[in-house]
């Protein structure tokens, strides 16, 4: 007889585990559960109230999962939840779905100045701003948070295509994505496209940083204010309106997003100026940006050089001497066309000897 009970090992439960288990009886203060040689499981009191609505859905012979809470009670039973077992099941499937990168159709239900708040079988994730994909991201003048937030609101209601890209059980932490669910679209998209196409596209975003330019739908690229002009843009908003069709070239196409050049489109000033200037030249120039460096002046359109501050000694004393919109003379001390870069000396009223750059 001892033999035998060395011989028959039965699994040893801890608070925790996870069991399978068929649904023996239905009462209506309990749940039995036949977990084989594990014995019975019981689902009751306050464990039953909090699954009821999974309860009602249970039938005899049912297979369920459940977590054990005591692995033996005063009446030998093996006490279990149905609630923790199901919501860790559920962050299974949501682990499972971030690493296989399943797209899921989820409806918008809050929205806070840092994105919008989602809902996914029974838990609620965030997805942040910087996560929609172009077509959605709000774009507002100088990034004002409430108006960011009065876009955002505005997408209430609304079903947006969506991955998570993280689901963390403990963190209780669900975010998700809509710019991983257009991977492979994209891709596609893309495809027809290289660097140095010129696409005809329609504005649909004037920033302080560029436009937004929709080359086809679903399909944006941004020329950044450095390829804007030649000449230097203070505000891309005095130049371009959302919903003026322009053209532009593609000058870079990388991590699926499209840099654009408006510029690109019109002949380098800095070709031509190679046989028109060199060092040492006297030129006039409008003073266009005063700054603590010093002075931006534009030789002519689209060719401006540096007068470094020390030309002048101090801030206060440069903008004595000279004024933003008004012409001076002005000698090259240093001229590399190639580098798109020039330097210059203030000659004042009247022309004086210039130091050697």
């Amino acid at each position: 007889m001892e033999y035998l009970f060395k011989a028959v090992s039965f699994p040893v439960l801890k608070v925790g585990d996870f069991i399978d288990g068929m649904v023996i009886a239905r009462k209506k203060s309990a749940l039995y559960v036949d977990l084989g040689s594990v014995g019975t499981g019981i689902v009751y009191g306050r464990e039953l109230m909090a699954a009821r609505d999974m309860v009602s859905n249970i039938r005899m012979g049912d297979r369920i999962t459940a977590k054990v809470v005591e692995p033996e009670n005063e009446d030998g039973y093996v006490e279990l939840s149905l609630k923790e077992a199901g919501r860790e099941i559920v962050w299974r499937e949501a682990r499972d779905l971030a690493e296989k990168k399943i797209p899921l159709e989820l409806v918008i239900k809050e929205a806070n100045k840092g994105g919008l708040v989602m809902e996914w079988e029974g838990i609620q994730g965030f997805l942040p701003a910087s996560q929609l994909r172009s077509i959605h991201y709000p774009r507002v003048e100088g990034g004002d948070k409430e108006k960011i937030l009065g876009e955002l609101q505005k997408m209430i209601g609304q079903s947006l295509t969506v991955t998570i890209i993280t689901a963390d059980q403990e963190e209780d932490k669900l975010i998700f994505s809509e710019k991983e669910t257009q991977t492979e679209e994209l891709k596609e998209v893309l495809s027809k496209y290289k660097v140095g196409d010129i696409v005809d596209g329609e504005i649909t975003g004037v920033v302080d940083f560029g436009i937004f330019l929709k080359i086809e739908e679903g399909l944006e690229g941004l020329a950044h204010i450095s390829e804007l002009s030649w000449s230097l843009v203070e505000d891309p908003r005095t130049l371009f309106n959302i919903g003026d069709k322009i053209k532009a070239k593609i000058i870079a196409i990388e991590n699926g997003k499209i840099s654009l050049s408006i510029k690109a489109l019109e002949p380098d000033p800095w070709v031509r100026a190679k046989e028109k200037y060199k060092k040492g030249d006297i030129v006039q120039g409008v003073v266009i940006r005063l700054n603590r460096y010093g002075a931006l002046v534009a030789v002519e359109e689209g060719l401006a050089g540096l007068v470094h501050i020390s030309e002048f000694g101090t801030e206060n004393t440069m903008r004595e001497k000279i004024e933003l919109g008004k012409t001076y003379p002005f000698q090259i001390t240093l001229f590399e066309p190639d580098e798109r870069k020039m330097t210059l000396v203030y000659l004042g009223d009247v022309e004086k000897e210039v130091k050697s750059a």
